[in-house]
Formats: C-alpha cells, sequence, structure tokens
C-alpha cells in the first residue's frame, strides 16, 4: 500500500538533493576564474539534463533491474517500463535515483574546469549516467554482489561521491593542468577562483541540502524506527560535516599560518561526503571522528594531488569526493554500532568496505580512462591555448561576460561627476585657449579608502574622476597568501585606480589630499603617478583644453558658494 508520509518525505529529500545542483554550480563557479564562470555554470546545468534523459532511458534498469551476470548488472528495463513500487510509486523512487545520477556526474565538471571542451564533456555527462554510475550502483544499492556480501553505503560516499571523485581524477590526468598552473621547476602555482563568496554560497546551499541526501535516503518516514533513524542520520551528517570543518580551519592555520578560507570550506564538504557511508551506522562519536579523520585526509590529499602528483583540480574535487569518500567508507567498517571493528564486529566488515572501495574505484577508472581517452582522440577533450587564454565564455558560448555590465568593486562605488577623458588635439596648439597647464593625475589606493578619497578631492574642487577596479603590487610583492596549500610568489592585491585632469587646481593639491587620506604608514598606502596633457575635448560641446575643464571647475566652485 502506498504510503502518503513516506511519499513526501522522499519527495522531499529528492527536491532537496536536486538543489544540491546549485550548491555545486556555485563551489565550481567561484573558485574559478570569471572567464570560465558560464561554461562551469552550463557544465553544471546539462549534467543534471542529460543524466535526466540517459537514466531515465538506460542507466535506472542497469541499476535497479534483475540481477543478471552473478549480480554484475542489471537487465536493462528502457523507459522504465516495470513495477519498482513499495510504499511510494515506480516514480517517486526515480526521480529520487535521478537526483542522485545527477550529482555523481557533476562532481567531474569542477575538477575538469577552465580547459575541457564543452562538447566533450557532454559526451562524458551521457557516458556515466547511462552506464558507469548504474553499473556500480547495482552492485551497491541494485542488490547486486556487494549487496549480497553485505557492503555498507547507506548514502553514497562510494556509490555517488567516490564514482564521481575518481572519474575527476581520471579526466583530469588525462586532460592534463591548465597553462600556468605549473612552473618550468615543475612548481605548483597558485590560480585563485574569482569569488569566495559564490563558493561560500554553494558550500551553504550543499549542507543544507545534504541533509536531504542522507536523511532521505531512509526512504521510509511511517514507523517510529524510522523517525529514530532520520533524527540520528541528520544529526550525525551535521556532526561530521562541523567537526571537520573546524579540524580543517586548524589544519591550515598551523601549516599555513593563517586559516585557509576555501581549503576550510572544502573542509565542510569533505565531512559531509566522508559521514555519508555510515550516518546510519554510527555513533555521534564516531560521526565527530570521522569528520576529524577526513579533514586530515582532505588537507593533505588535497596537497598531494596538486602538488606531487601534479593533478590540477581546480576546485578540490578529487580530494572532497575521492578521498574523503574512499575513507568515509571504510572507517564505517570500524565505527559501525552493529559490526564494526571497534564494537566488537572484528575485521570482517572492514575488509568488505574496502573490497566495495577497491573495486568501484577500478571499475570506474579503467572505464573512466577508456571514455576520456576515446574523446581525447577523436573530436578532442580539451580546448585550444588560444582559447583557455581567451576563456572557456567567449569561445565556446559567446559569451562576452558572465557578469555583463555589473562589475563589482570593493570598498565602494564609482567616481562622482562627469567623466573627463584626455585626448588627442583636433586643432593646431596655437588655436587652443589660453589657461593653465593641464596634468593628469593617477592615484592607486586601497579600496576600503576610496570614499575618504572621493571627498577629499571634491573639497579641493575635483568633481571629474574615472574609477577603476585593478589588482597589483609593487616591489614588495604582495603580502604573503597561501591558496589550497600552495604559496603564492606574487599577490596581486585589489587597488582601486583613481584618474583625474587638472588644471587650474593645483597638482600639489591634489597629492596632499590624497596623501591627506590614503596615508597609514603601512606598506600598500599606494602610488601617486602625474602625466602631462597635451589636451582635453569635451565632447558635447566641442571645447577643448583648458575650457573643456574650466567649466568643471567653475560649476564645482558655484555650487561651493550656494
Amino acid at each position: 500500500m502506498l504510503s502518503a508520509t513516506d511519499t513526501i518525505w522522499v519527495l522531499l529529500g529528492a527536491i532537496l538533493v536536486f538543489f544540491m545542483q546549485a550548491g555545486f554550480a556555485m563551489v565550481e563557479t567561484g573558485f574559478t576564474r570569471a572567464k570560465n564562470a558560464g561554461n562551469i555554470i552550463m557544465k553544471n546545468l546539462m549534467d543534471f539534463a542529460i543524466g535526466s534523459v540517459a537514466f531515465w532511458v538506460l542507466g535506472f534498469g542497469i541499476m535497479f533491474g534483475t540481477n543478471a551476470l552473478s549480480g554484475l548488472i542489471g537487465v536493462p528495463d528502457f523507459f522504465v517500463r516495470n513495477d519498482y513500487s513499495g510504499t511510494f510509486h515506480t516514480y517517486v523512487f526515480l526521480i529520487f535515483q535521478t537526483v542522485f545520477c545527477a550529482t555523481a556526474a557533476t562532481i567531474v565538471s569542477g575538477a575538469m574546469a577552465e580547459r575541457t571542451k564543452f562538447s566533450s564533456y557532454c559526451i562524458y555527462s551521457l557516458a556515466i549516467s547511462a552506464v558507469i554510475y548504474p553499473i556500480s550502483g547495482h552492485w551497491i544499492w541494485g542488490n547486486g554482489w556487494l549487496a549480497e556480501l553485505g557492503f555498507h553505503d547507506f548514502a553514497g560516499s562510494t556509490a555517488v561521491h567516490m564514482v564521481g571523485g575518481i572519474a575527476a581524477f581520471v579526466g583530469a590526468t588525462i586532460l592534463g593542468p591548465r597553462i600556468g598552473k605549473y612552473g618550468p621547476d615543475g612548481k605548483a602555482q597558485a590560480i585563485p577562483g574569482h569569488s569566495l563568496t559564490l563558493g561560500a554560497l554553494g558550500v551553504f546551499i550543499l549542507w543544507f541540502a545534504w541533509f536531504g541526501f542522507n536523511g532521505a535516503s531512509t526512504v521510509a518516514a511511517t514507523e517510529q524506527s524510522d523517525l529514530i533513524a532520520m533524527g540520528a542520520i541528520i544529526f550525525n551528517t551535521n556532526l561530521a560535516a562541523a567537526s571537520a570543518t573546524c579540524a580543517t580551519m586548524i589544519i591550515t592555520w598551523i601549516r599555513y599560518g593563517k586559516p585557509d578560507v576555501s581549503m576550510t570550506l572544502n573542509g565542510a564538504l569533505g565531512g559531509l561526503v566522508a559521514i555519508t557511508a555510515g550516518c546510519d551506522a554510527v555513533s555521534p562519536v564516531g560521526a565527530f571522528l570521522i569528520g576529524i579523520a577526513s579533514a586530515f585526509a582532505l588537507v593533505y590529499g588535497i596537497e598531494f594531488i596538486d602538488q606531487k602528483l601534479k593533478v590540477d583540480d581546480p576546485v578540490g574535487a578529487i580530494g572532497v569526493h575521492g578521498v574523503c569518500g574512499a575513507l568515509g567508507t571504510v572507517l564505517t567498517g570500524l565505527f559501525a554500532i552493529d559490526g564494526g571493528l571497534f564494537y566488537g564486529g572484528g575485521a570482517n566488515m572492514v575488509m568488505i568496505q574496502a573490497l566495495g572501495v577497491a573495486s568501484t574505484a577500478v571499475w570506474t577508472g579503467v572505464t573512466m580512462f577508456a571514455i576520456f581517452s576515446l574523446i581525447k582522440y577523436t573530436i578532442g577533450l580539451r580546448v585550444s591555448e588560444e582559447e583557455e587564454i581567451t576563456g572557456l565564455d567567449i569561445r565556446e558560448h559567446a559569451l562576452k561576460s558572465s557578469y555583463a555590465d555589473f562589475m563589482p568593486l570593493n570598498g565602494g562605488s564609482a567616481g562622482a561627476g562627469e567623466v573627463v577623458y584626455a585626448a588627442p588635439s583636433s586643432r593646431p596648439a596655437s588655436e587652443k585657449s589660453a589657461g593653465p597647464k593641464m596634468s593628469k593625475v593617477e592615484i592607486f589606493a586601497n579600496p576600503a579608502k576610496l570614499e575618504a578619497l572621493k571627498d577629499a578631492l571634491n573639497k579641493i574642487g575635483i568633481t571629474g574622476l574615472t574609477v577603476t577596479p585593478v589588482k597589483g603590487c609593487g616591489a614588495q610583492k604582495g603580502k604573503t597568501e597561501f591558496y589550497r596549500g600552495t604559496k603564492m610568489d606574487i599577490t596581486l592585491l585589489p587597488k582601486v585606480r583613481v584618474e583625474t585632469v587638472v588644471s587650474k587646481v593645483p597638482v600639489q593639491s591634489v597629492i596632499d589630499a590624497a596623501k591627506s587620506v590614503l596615508y597609514s604608514g603601512a606598506v600598500g598606502d599606494g602610488k601617486i603617478f602625474v602625466y602631462d596633457v597635451e589636451n582635453v575635448v569635451r565632447i558635447s560641446s566641442g571645447e577643448e583644453g583648458y575650457d573643456a575643464l574650466q567649466y568643471d571647475y567653475d560649476r564645482a566652485k558655484d555650487k561651493k558658494t550656494a
């Protein structure tokens, strides 16, 4: 008989797991460069769209069809025509499993970001959703051979996350690193993402949606035992994520001198991945310790993959999903209250867990190597060097910028007043209006001081400003900084460039006004450059030279007098 309670609970879980696609999209976009943001969004979108169709047509039947070949594969059930209902309808189960399939597929896009052909990526997405994920999924969740042995992976540390992590590792290895990732000496170079804010938003979305990922995997909410299990699962899920986050912060604080933001964000995800296999089977103490262990595995795993193996993974997907997924599955064999090694169950469960991890890793690694190699030597896997440098947004999608006219500016908005541009002379110098000498003053300053600088310049009669957000550093090469465990040789710090052309207002007055608000006595206060200006042309009136600037000065003077 169908249960309304079970149906609603599983559908709610499916909706939350679908929302994880938004989380992955934000994490991967934030941890990569702005010139590839649209491409990343598109790949995450198509992972879900292609995966939904492929899983319905073929994948679901392979995963949950009748055992064949001694539990190695399910009998295909094209377009899901058989009945899989229990206390909820077949379609409820189908959509719940579809969103899990899409999660496994989308993990790979971050590891292969910024240099993968969009068409090639779509082919990969089709292959993993239709065949590769469903076959190993059948072993674990479709009553296949691993399930018969007693392999325990409640919500998919191995079935979903490690499959995605192994696929990411194989793909990133075959693809090769991004241009500039490794120097001539082989040393890893940091390539920071363009928005930690977006990355953090993605992590919070994933953390929130993970309660559905793990909690709804009970696929029941009717009996009292179901309700108890749901509470324990969600509590353990949160506790492991929290302990992993705290531990990652402490580890990076000790190793790098400061708590690393992006690595700590990854730490939360690593804890979530690790607890997913055993969230129903361990105590809160076990969940806490699994979270701690995942933090160490994550930090050292990402460093090893990036710096020793020299596999370029921009978002840390291999460490988060591959390393922590495998670790969490094996640790379930230690911490499971019923049958775990630490609870008197002996080594049998640990060995079965390790066998499941190893066999799934081999299956995924071999098949993904074949798929990516086939793509590489046919239509090609990687974009050209020119396309990679320009950015995949413009080359793959004819998208000039994912941010259109919006340009974030740290510390304030654009400058006030009408912009006056220095321009080539349109008539002989002898015909220009007479007047004081014209000079261009260019100020590079801390963005946090922009508003104060604008006010100071306005008080001395400067109303025409051009303000541009820039990045740069002086001879000190910026502040020492680590990104994902890699020391940055030169750190480009955020600055604003403020430009103005003056004549009647003395240049020294501009310099003094700027110094009065920008000076702090510390390195990084900025610099001021002064240039001679041959001519200025006001486009609206045709006035040139001093006349083009005099209007601004007189208007400011009259306004001040009034």
